[in-house]
């Protein structure tokens, strides 16, 4: 049977929504505008007289008791809404969103959302609170665990592949699930990296640094978008009409569904921009917020706000009918219910936990390997593996595990035993994870006298990261350097995993490894990927997305920064006979690990950089080829990198900036020519006005294997012919 137009289907769309809206009460207008969690009071109730709109809960028989309520019972038979945190997968717990950007594989991540979706699809949710698109460069805050690090090249790009992923027509049983990216917006930059803090940033950073990934979700058709907790220069999120509607409506041309975030309406009256919850409801709904998650504020006070002409009936009708075409889109009209049978075909299946594993393994990232420590030959191998991280399941899940269970993790200590005999391997935790107690430094040493190799699994705990746990201090918490210390003088290979759901500052410990694996936390299949990477049976791949700074002082630290008028690697200005620079006297500007980092067991040589575009019109695109040969005698995967530099603009602008990627599977001693063709659009940029421009001008590029090296080459962007007849 032919597919129904797009426009058709808009079409009948609206006639419907029309039709429903017409029944409707304001009582019941309202109700579609409420979300409640699955443990309010009289849910039931508010559900069969039209006061409930959605649901969090991903408890199935719950969640279709509820729909037949809702769909039976109830006067207009609306379906609901019925939304769940799907942050890193469902069971099938996938590596933390962080670790899997190092991957740089959107195709994988694609499917990891899919997998993930599809798991929460059978337990009847249709609407999935996520992805966390926020760019964050600093690892003090908590939730970089969930976003893609610091970049928003590849944060937009990330951001698509897991709407995608989401959203996918291909759920058990004909479902459809809704993507809702947050937190709209700049919640990334919170100050002090102290979470729900304040965010003062200026209207071009805004748009050019956060604001990409979410217009690049709503590209890949995202649904939906949640608010953020934050203020921006004194507007909080949920009332800021700049943001949810000159920027989202008008710019952007988004008709989905806005949400708050939990109780963020209420909580206008804490940021001081409301007096109460009556005036917090007024100002949201006014400022474009459609659903009101969990404050109560839409279903107390929206209703008399209406009645006395502050909230104009065209307003509250406006989000009605954005909340009614969603649901129609999600086919909730047609198949509000859950076939209770999926579950079981579907949940920590096969596929999903070979999927998981395969992210696990591309997300780790190798950033030392002196001399070739790794990979270990098993024969005659004794290992002794230390650390609270060595054989712990629960704290690989990492924060927002959803369903996720430790016993579904397969611990490091698990994933040894597939390579080494039991007797092989020896033991020993050598201290707690935080605090001051359990330090069994002699016990640690005595394990390592029986062994050829040390592996120490050191980081954080799943509960030191997330949304509410900030750090200030971000060195290995509790006794762990101290474990290191006196692990690191016994003269045997060291080889370190630092599991965690953030960048830790480890300059000592880096000092100290002969090899050193940052395996964040990666999920149910973590100890296998590490395992297998250890003895060589997977090649590293990861490259970091997050800068990892020598010291708290630095942050924040990240590769695109400014250059100044006193830059750090030139000669400075003169003053009192002194060179002055804009550098720490104390430490180098650099981060310990830079953006685009990541070693591999193979080795890769960049040459033969060609600009084949050496001028490029602003309506064309820069073309330019390198070829990378694996020098090495065993295959891998390396991600070849494009920078550019725009030398002289209106604005300043960075001294690197993404712009292409390539992930490459190369054989022993293979040869490839690499090509990118980037669109001059691409090379445009927040103006003097803060509306995006591309200007004529000479750009400095690099293609190599991170952000702070590569072949260098040049090209000059200049008009349009028609722009030059001018």
């Amino acid at each position: 049977m032919e597919r129904m137009s797009e426009e058709k289907q808009k079409q009948l769309f609206d006639a419907r929504v029309e039709e429903l809206l017409s029944q409707m009460t304001l009582e019941e207008k309202v109700g579609q505008t409420v979300l409640d969690n699955a443990s309010a009071g009289d849910l039931e109730i508010k559900v069969r007289s039209g006061k409930v709109s959605a649901v969090i809960c991903d408890d199935l028989e719950l969640n279709n008791k509820l729909q037949h309520i809702a769909v039976e019972e109830s006067r207009l038979g609306i379906p609901l809404l019925i939304g769940a945190d799907v942050i890193h997968g469902y069971r099938t717990t996938f590596p933390i969103p962080l670790a899997e950007s190092c991957s740089w594989n959107l195709e994988l991540l694609e499917r990891a959302s899919a997998a993930a979706a599809a798991e929460a699809a059978t337990m009847g949710v249709n609407w999935i609170y996520a992805p966390m698109v926020d760019i964050s460069r600093d690892p003090r805050w908590g939730r970089i665990a969930e976003g893609a690090g610091e970049d928003p090249f590849l944060g937009r790009a990330i951001a698509q592949a897991r709407v995608r992923g989401f959203q996918n027509a291909a759920l058990p049983g004909g479902r459809r699930i809704a993507a809702c990216p947050k937190h709209y917006a700049a919640y990334g930059f919170a100050e002090a990296g102290r979470d729900y803090n304040i965010v003062d940033i200026s209207e071009r950073t805004l748009r050019e640094v956060c604001l990409p990934p979410f217009k690049a979700a709503f590209e890949a058709d995202a649904q939906t978008v949640m608010t953020s907790f934050n203020e921006i220069g004194g507007v909080p999120s949920t009332s800021n009409s700049f943001l949810l509607k000159t920027v989202l409506r008008d710019d952007w041309q988004m008709n989905g569904v806005v949400v708050s975030d939990y109780n963020a309406i209420g909580e206008l009256i804490h940021h001081g921009v409301a007096e109460d919850l009556r005036e917090a409801a007024c100002l949201s709904i006014l400022a474009g917020v459609d659903i009101d998650m969990d404050s109560g504020a839409y279903s107390r006070y929206l209703a008399e706000l209406v009645q006395s002409g502050e909230v104009p009936m065209e307003v509250l009708d406006q989000s009605v009918c954005r909340i009614l075409r969603l649901k129609m889109a999600l086919g909730l009209f047609e198949q509000p219910f859950t076939d209770e049978n999926l579950a079981e075909q579907v949940i920590l299946n096969a596929d999903h936990r070979e999927l998981a594993l395969e992210v696990a393994r591309q997300s780790v990232v190798l950033v030392i390997n002196s001399d070739q420590t790794l990979p270990f030959k098993t024969d005659g191998l004794r290992v002794a593996l230390i650390g609270p991280l060595s054989d712990n399941q629960a704290d690989l899940l990492g924060c927002w595990a959803s369903a996720g269970l430790p016993e579904d993790v397969e611990t490091i200590y698990d994933g040894f035993r597939k390579y080494l005999h039991e007797e092989k391997i020896v033991f020993h935790q050598g201290c707690s994870l935080a605090g001051d107690d359990t330090l069994d430094i002699d016990g640690a040493l005595e394990a390592v006298q029986q062994a050829d190799v040390v592996i120490l699994a050191v980081g954080e705990s799943r509960e030191m990261s997330g949304e509410a746990h900030s750090r200030v201090h971000l060195g290995l918490p509790g006794r762990q350097q101290d474990l290191v210390d006196a692990l690191s003088g016994v003269g045997k290979p060291l080889v370190v995993i630092v599991l965690s759901g953030r960048p830790l500052v480890i300059p000592k410990l880096a000092s100290q490894a002969d090899a050193l694996l940052l395996a964040w936390h990666g999920g149910i299949r973590a100890g296998q990927a590490i395992a297998d990477i250890i003895f060589g049976a997977a090649n590293p791949s990861g490259k970091l997305t997050v800068s990892w700074p020598r010291a708290e002082g630095q942050i924040p630290v990240y590769y695109a920064h400014k250059a100044t008028g006193r830059p750090p690697e030139g000669k400075g200005t003169t003053q009192f006979t002194e060179p002055y620079r804009s550098t720490y006297m104390d430490e180098p500007n650099e981060p310990l690990f830079a953006f685009g980092q990541g070693l591999s067991y193979s080795s890769f040589e960049y040459s033969q950089l060609e600009v084949l575009t050496p001028k490029v019109r602003m309506d064309e695109s820069l073309k330019v080829c390198a070829r990378i040969k694996n020098t090495s005698t065993r295959a891998g995967t390396e991600v070849a990198q494009l920078y550019v530099r725009d030398l002289t603009a209106s604005v300043t602008r960075p001294v690197r900036e993404l712009k292409g990627f390539k992930r490459l599977d190369l054989k022993a001693s293979e040869e490839r020519e690499i090509i990118f063709e980037i669109p001059a659009h691409e090379l445009g940029f927040i103006g003097l006005e803060n509306r995006f421009v591309v200007e004529p001008g000479r750009f400095k590029l690099w293609i190599g294997t991170d952000s702070t090296s590569g072949l260098e080459g040049e090209f000059e962007l200049i008009p349009t012919a028609q722009e030059e007849m001018r």
